[in-house]
């Protein structure tokens, strides 16, 4: 039985085809995996079977009384409350009838016996109700899924206003995870978590009863816990059977049986093409001329596979620095507590180091204050001479209404449009992407953007905190490739050892210097 049927559902957005007759089932326990490069429509498809987004056209249809449970990349927390007031609205319906019964309770006083008969029977429906669904152990199922996300290192009483982007992530997915909702729909629920908990992640997905449909480039963690795999290509949904790899077989196998259907056809038109020039103006064959014109007619035409642009990323080298980029001598990182004992490490020009470790460790905290964009809780840092850093913050500024052209052209004035247009193209951004705003791209269209600027730069020193969230396959091999060939140093915060491992010179590991219990 289909849990969610869509037909033939299309979508314009700016004058592009986003999705064009579109049809999609999800079966019950069906693990599907949504996967297409950057901009090619998977968010907008997750918006349109959740409601967010109506499309131009086609039908969405969700079988009686079911629960759906949504992560996407934008989902914003309300202030005020601490981690845990937010994990426990997960079970809002079962704070409600405690409520309910204390009430029944405060009524039982002034109840005649009739009433308190029936106040007696709607009392122990609820209290099995919760015991049933284990509400008086709910704290300690929400710290044992919070820990394994890694909430609990941060610490369940702080306050979701003073969370990064990445921890209020983290919030969110445990908050859904508790919840349990027959369908989890989840949009790279693993860009913000470290390769412990994406671990922990994969496991619970691999032994998840319910249906997902999970967006991710992570190919690792989606090969590991996926059966379906949906493809969006050139407004184009395609259903595979199977696990990714899977996919890139049959995908792989149906591009070089177009690709030789449309020689062969290409042939055969040529060849028709040729008979009719030469006799159709010839008495004797002029009727075979027009027969091979009307086969030329009802011809259905296979359109060549087209093969989508690939990022190029280049940054660009400027003179040296000294010998030595940076010393940190006794230095203690943090806010209001240190997050580390005293440091002393030094970083040497042509050094391209990964940090790693758990979330909330202070992995950006320390990129920071290198960058002085953070003052020391103790200690100092000494920066070299001739340094011309480039930095990549991990989170983005929300609600940027600039749009991508406009948003090169602020750090660049003196570029001409077609610099501007150039470059971003150079980044696989289309002529849509260049002229929608920074607040509508997506995840890894904006992040294409904004390391389109820094490869304007004439930088020696890269700084890049967690670069690869959002980006698709092509993306991160142009990343790496570009990365591998810069001149200068490189200090890089990944939780995908896969991407660094092959390039850098060295890796250090947080876990090494905290003052916090991993």
């Amino acid at each position: 039985m289909s849990i969610l049927t869509v037909e033939k559902v299309s979508h314009d957005f700016g004058g592009r085809q986003i999705l064009e007759d579109a049809s999609f089932r999800l079966l019950k326990g069906e693990h599907v995996g949504l996967v297409g490069a950057n901009g090619e429509g998977k968010s907008t498809f997750l918006n349109i079977i959740t409601g967010e987004l109506m499309p131009d056209a086609g039908n969405v249809e969700w079988c009686k009384r079911i629960t759906t449970g949504y992560l996407d990349q934008h989902t914003a927390l309300a202030k005020g409350q601490s981690i845990r007031d937010v994990l426990r609205t997960a079970f809002k319906h079962m704070y409600d009838l405690e409520i309910e019964m204390l009430a029944i309770y405060e009524k039982m006083a002034e109840a005649t016996e009739e009433e308190m008969a029936t106040m007696m029977d709607d009392v122990a429906e609820i209290q099995h109700d919760l015991e049933h669904n284990g509400f008086y152990i709910l704290d300690s199922k929400i710290e044992s899924v919070a820990n394994g996300l890694g909430l609990g290192a941060i610490g369940l009483e702080k306050m979701v206003d003073e969370l990064s982007g990445g921890q209020r992530t983290k919030v969110l997915l445990t908050k859904l995870l508790l919840e349990a909702p027959m369908i989890l729909i989840l949009d790279e629920p693993t860009n913000y978590l470290d390769v412990e908990h994406i671990e922990w992640l994969k496991r619970y997905l691999q032994e998840y009863e319910n249906a997902f449909i999970l967006v991710s480039h992570d190919i690792p963690f989606l090969t590991e816990v996926t059966n379906i795999i949906y493809h969006i290509e050139g407004a184009t949904l395609t259903r595979y059977t199977g696990g990714y790899e899977d996919f890139r077989r049959m995908y792989d196998l149906r591009k070089r049986q177009q690709e030789i259907a449309f020689d062969k056809q290409q042939k055969e038109i040529s060849r028709l093409e040729d008979f009719v020039a030469r006799n159709k103006a010839n008495v004797a064959t002029s009727n075979m001329a027009k027969s091979r014109q009307k086969k030329l007619d009802k011809m259905d035409i296979i359109e060549k596979v087209r093969e989508k642009s690939k990022p190029i990323f280049s940054f660009q080298g400027t003179r040296a620095s000294s010998k030595f980029v940076f010393e940190a001598e006794d230095l203690v990182i943090g806010y209001d507590e240190p997050l580390t004992e005293p440091l002393n490490i030094i970083l040497e020009r042509g050094q391209k180091v990964a940090i790693k470790g758990v979330n909330g460790l202070g992995k950006s905290t320390l990129l920071k204050t290198l960058l002085g964009k953070l003052k020391p809780v103790d200690g100092a840092v000494v920066l070299g001479d001739y340094l011309s850093p480039g930095y990549f913050e991990q989170e983005a500024i929300r609600d940027n209404g600039n749009t991508a052209l406009e948003e090169i052209w602020e750090t660049y004035p003196s570029m001409t449009n077609a610099e501007v247009r150039a470059a971003l193209a150079r980044c696989g951004l289309t002529s849509e992407h260049i002229t929608s705003k920074m607040m509508v791209l997506s995840g890894g269209e904006n992040a294409k953007v904004r390391l389109c600027k820094l490869m304007l730069e004439k930088i020696n020193w890269l700084i890049l905190d967690e670069p690869t969230n959002h980006l698709d396959i092509d993306a991160k091999e142009a990343l790496k490739v570009a990365l591998k060939e810069f001149k200068g140093t490189v200090v890089i915060v990944s939780h995908e050892p896969e991407f660094y491992e092959s390039w850098v010179t060295d890796v250090w590991n947080v876990e090494d210097w905290t003052t916090k219990v991993v």
